[in-house]
């Protein structure tokens, strides 16, 4: 108390006090700020790959705060990569031009006129909308397809399924020309088959495929739900971490939900192939990278290489 009357005295004004309110906010801003300073010191120059989907996709405010965090991402020495789906885009596309879509096991077939609906949409709507995105927070960002480059290989894997590929090969020198040169790629999830044929590729399947490819430290996929549950009915059976080895037991269990299984088999294929860390995230969370990234406590699911305790 002494203290603050003497400044008084010499500044005319009382020390500054957390529990001031313009004050307090301030400083719990900067708090955060520190806090994260370990995180950025031990990510910077890593390679982060995030599948973009689901809510974050179609909400503004999301859409806005996701290409806020992948922009600060790469401002703070990171290198970030963007995968994106468009699952409801496509079917909204297909419906205007009269073709009603079907599935099998989970995957959408893929004909002649679904393909061209399905290249449209990814390659000339919902790139260079993300691209626009990222580059209005202040980002280099470029858009790519798989075919670029021959970025991304392929093979049919299903003749029941058309024109979907099974990715047999990525060559990654494109996307790290332009992570050397501090771009941003946003990449749709088309390739170019063997046989010269162009095909679509489930972008889960192709953010692992590229996430190992690359190098990455990092694999994220934003989703709708929190993390992945024990028991899909329990939203209590959260888990807040697993070792590869029990994501087996838990894809041999037979309980995961179609939207999810691609999502965990491609994790599981990253950490096999040298990616270490693996994270379901819940994209409905504003700033869901950012919390994920830059906190000890992180969200979602994480999932490490190695065997059950």
């Amino acid at each position: 108390m002494q203290g603050d009357r003497y400044r008084s005295m010499v500044t005319g004004h009382i020390a500054p006090t957390a529990d001031r309110s313009r004050i307090a906010t301030t400083m719990a801003k900067a708090k955060v700020l520190t806090e994260a300073m370990p995180y950025i010191r031990e990510f910077a120059g890593a390679t982060v790959v995030v599948k973009y989907g689901g809510s974050a996709m179609v909400d503004d405010d999301l859409r806005a705060g996701f290409a806020a965090d992948i922009t600060l991402l790469g401002l703070v020495g990171l290198r970030p990569v963007v995968v994106h789906g468009g699952g409801p885009h496509i079917t909204r596309a297909m419906q205007r031009a009269g073709i009603e879509p079907t599935w099998h096991h989970g995957l959408r077939v893929t004909d002649a006129d679904t393909l061209r609906v399905v290249q449209a949409t990814l390659a000339g709507e919902i790139n260079p909308d993300m691209v626009g995105l990222l580059t209005s927070c202040g980002a280099k960002a470029m858009g790519f397809t798989g075919l670029d480059g021959r970025l991304l290989t392929s093979r049919q894997l299903d003749p029941a399924l058309g024109f979907v590929g099974e990715i047999t090969q990525v060559n990654p020198f494109l996307i790290n020309e332009m992570l050397q040169r501090g771009v941003v790629p946003v990449v749709a999830p088309l390739s170019t088959g063997e046989d010269g044929q162009v095909y679509n590729l489930n972008a889960d399947t192709a953010a692992g495929a590229l996430a190992a490819a690359l190098g990455a430290r990092k694999l994220i996929y934003l989703t709708d739900v929190e993390g992945i549950y024990r028991d899909m009915e329990d939203e209590t059976s959260l888990i807040q971490s697993m070792t590869t080895a029990e994501l087996g037991d838990l894809l041999d269990s037979g309980g995961i939900s179609a939207g999810m299984l691609p999502k965990l088999k491609s994790c599981s294929y990253a950490l096999e192939n040298g990616v270490p860390q693996a994270h379901i995230l819940d994209g409905r969370i504003q700033h869901a990278v950012l919390l994920e990234v830059f906190t000890p406590e992180g969200i979602g699911t994480m999932i490490t290489p190695g065997k059950q305790p």
